[in-house]
């Protein structure tokens, strides 16, 4: 019988569940118990699609547009954790809609910041990607021409204002720490009077999973992010393990995902998850590299994370219920 290869896995921590996911995810569980089916949510209510079909097999339909629900529905409908234009809220008031707002806590700061800073008069630039949900989201919180998108270094350096000394800058929850930091420089340097948050807008949770990869890529062959390919924060990881180093950083939804030929000799593999990533298809994988090599997992932290966030009040009893 031919022995397996030995592999030594670093297992990046924090990975996975972020508070804000985390916080969804029960919302959308805790509805469906008090409730009861069907709940309809809009949008993924995070970018996963095990979780997505966990919560669609339990009662959850999932909708893009508040259209798509029959009229007179006295089911509740749950924003995602991405955020909502303000267009969407008062949609669903004027059909008299039962709603419930997942959107991440840090998500609705970026909204408040903007509302504030357009309250201030200032013209504001948004950082992020273009049809991002969240960018959505944050750029409905506004007239239309009041926010400007940069995506981009190349952006930033060709980006025309109204008004060069009237400023304003928030930015994506979860970018690259990294080329956010560069499109800032850019901006700063142009606009010297731009006003920038006095906190990254960049979430605790994708700088934390950034810093992570960053510790564990050089000391790895290669690296595997599960997630989703629509989750910025999981492609942003790809990205980070890519230039830290890697020869192969690669993302995955689950284990079957896994194209084996890229790791026919591999010695040393990094292992993290985005977050919106369930731990469980973690565990998917290891085990699926443990059937063809002799592995050794290690933990690799980087960070403590011990943040919570609040669920809404009217699901609040069944929270405590629960024990959570």
């Amino acid at each position: 019988m031919t022995s397996k290869p030995k592999l030594d896995i670093l297992l990046c921590a924090p990975r996975g569940f972020c508070a804000g996911v985390d916080r969804a995810i029960q919302i959308v569980d805790l509805a469906l118990k008090k409730y009861g089916a069907p709940v309809y949510v809009r949008h993924e209510i995070v970018h996963n699609k095990y979780v997505v079909d966990g919560l669609r097999a339990k009662g959850a339909i999932f909708v893009e547009e508040l259209e798509e629900i029959p009229e007179g529905t006295d089911a509740p409908v749950i924003f995602s954790a991405h955020g909502v234009a303000r267009s969407v809220p008062a949609e669903a008031r004027a059909r008299n809609m039962f709603y419930l707002d997942a959107t991440c806590p840090l998500v609705t700061k970026v909204h408040v910041e903007a509302q504030r800073h357009a309250d201030e008069g200032h013209d504001i630039v948004l950082i992020g990607h273009k049809g991002h949900p969240e960018v959505i989201g944050t750029m409905g919180q506004l007239p239309p021409g009041k926010i400007t998108l940069v995506e981009t270094v190349e952006d930033a350096e060709t980006f025309v204002p109204r008004d060069p000394d009237n400023l304003a800058l928030v930015t994506q929850t979860t970018l690259s720490v990294d080329d956010t930091s560069a499109i800032v420089m850019v901006l700063r340097s142009r606009f010297p009077n731009i006003a920038v948050p006095h906190k990254e807008d960049i979430c605790y949770a994708t700088t934390n999973r950034q810093e992570a990869v960053k510790a564990v890529a050089p000391r790895v062959d290669t690296m595997i992010v599960v997630g989703a390919p629509n989750s910025s924060n999981s492609m942003r990881l790809v990205e980070v393990g890519e230039r830290a180093g890697c020869r192969v950083s690669v993302l995955v939804q689950r284990a079957s995902d896994i194209d084996w030929s890229l790791f026919e000799d591999v010695t040393s593999l990094g292992i993290t998850a985005g977050a919106s990533a369930p731990e469980a298809l973690v565990e998917e994988v290891i085990d699926a590299f443990a059937e063809r090599f002799t592995v050794n997992v290690e933990i690799a932290a980087t960070a403590e994370e011990n943040i919570a966030f609040n669920i809404p009040r009217v699901l609040r009893q069944l929270e405590e219920a629960s024990g959570r």
